[in-house]
């Protein structure tokens, strides 16, 4: 592991989420150290995402809502994987069966671990712990549609399995997580793993 010298560190933005400032200077790969560098870090905790598929109708289930940060380039209406923030004292399996229940309104009958990675590394520390959950009609406990309290208002979206490969390889897919999550399935399906 290469040394990092932090000189300081404060938070400057506490909200909804944090971004932490900090002065530093790391070792290089020819072995120096770095001159003292400004970096910015947007820290909103790590976050929890499924692919969830329906075995009885072999549809895969998105969900759609308005996401602001999209709305300038558009199209602020965004399909998605099942997402949320892992909360704190919540294991990451706990977070994203609660996640599926509040936005689509199943209970996840089997859950399987796919990756956790970075989001955005250059600019924050959040992680998303990615799986692939499968539920059926009879799982289909309530209505979905998010969390009133958060101001959510979710839609679910059902693609076959030839329509969400063909929604990434189209470009219709924008959100990173959700095409990373199709690529796994395809590629399990493929190979005939699930």
């Amino acid at each position: 592991m290469k040394k990092v010298n932090i000189k300081s560190s404060r938070v400057i933005f506490d909200d909804f989420f944090k971004v932490v400032e900090a002065y530093l200077s790391y070792e290089r790969f020819d072995g120096q150290m770095s001159p003292v560098v400004r970096r910015l870090n947007f820290e909103r905790g790590d976050s929890v995402a499924a692919i969830v598929f329906n075995v009885t109708s072999q549809k895969v289930l998105l969900v759609n809502q308005f996401k602001y940060p999209t709305f300038e380039k558009q199209p602020g209406w965004i399909d998605e994987v099942v997402a949320g923030i892992q909360e704190a004292g919540e294991s990451s399996e706990f977070a994203i069966r609660r996640e599926i229940r509040e936005e689509i309104g199943y209970e996840v009958n089997r859950l399987m671990y796919v990756s956790t990675f970075y989001v955005s590394p250059g600019g924050s520390s959040e992680r998303i712990i990615l799986y692939y959950a499968e539920v059926d009609d009879t799982s289909h406990i309530a209505h979905g549609g998010g969390s009133g309290d958060e101001g959510e208002d979710i839609t679910v979206v059902e693609y076959s399995l030839s329509e969400i490969f063909d929604a990434v390889a189209s470009g219709r897919t924008a959100d990173a997580k959700t095409i990373i999550a199709i690529m796994w399935l395809k590629d399990r399906r493929a190979t005939k793993e699930i």
